[in-house]
């Protein structure tokens, strides 16, 4: 079993000074980190790196410089037997679905970022997206988000959407 942690649009330190300590707690235990991009500094980078197991990232829009040269555009990674894609943005919502299993089917679970809007569908050809919102920038959101799976035998289990009290 893989525990995975999902995180997009952490914007520091932009939008926040630093990560929520609930946040750096499941850093500690997930097997897997997912950045779905829009990192901002390369100074976040560098602490999941150090702290997580397994970092798997890409670089968003708002990304640029040691993040673009040390992060790809789009991930793609194993785990557990499930098929997993990474990638910032998927255009507009409307077709979403459409555009992500063309674009992309050889994959089980797409994960996305951009809009800070969580998101958890499933498309017509079977292909996953998520979309964990974000940690530290809720924008018209009625939380700051994160999410949590489990990965094991090809099959994603126990997605979880955690919402973040206000902070302080």
């Amino acid at each position: 079993m893989t525990a995975l942690l999902l995180l997009a649009d952490t914007h520091l330190p932009k939008r926040a000074r630093a990560l929520p300590d609930e946040v750096w707690r499941q850093v500690d235990a997930a097997d897997v980190v997912i950045h779905a991009g829009d990192w901002v500094d390369v100074a976040l980078l560098d602490e999941l790196e150090e702290h997580s197991r397994r970092l798997v990232g890409v670089y968003g829009n708002n990304d640029h410089g040691p993040l673009r040269e040390r992060l790809p555009e789009v991930a793609r990674v194993e785990l557990g037997g499930v098929r997993f894609g990474v990638v910032h943005e998927t255009g507009a919502a409307a077709g979403r679905e459409e555009r992500c299993s063309a674009s992309f089917p050889d994959l089980d679970v797409l994960v996305f970022g951009h809009s800070h809007i969580p998101w958890d569908t499933t498309t017509a050809s079977g292909l996953r997206l998520l979309n964990p919102g974000s940690p530290t920038d809720r924008r018209r959101q009625p939380a700051c988000t994160y999410l949590t799976a489990r990965a094991a035998d090809g099959v994603l289990s126990d997605v979880t959407l955690h919402a973040l009290p206000p902070r302080r």
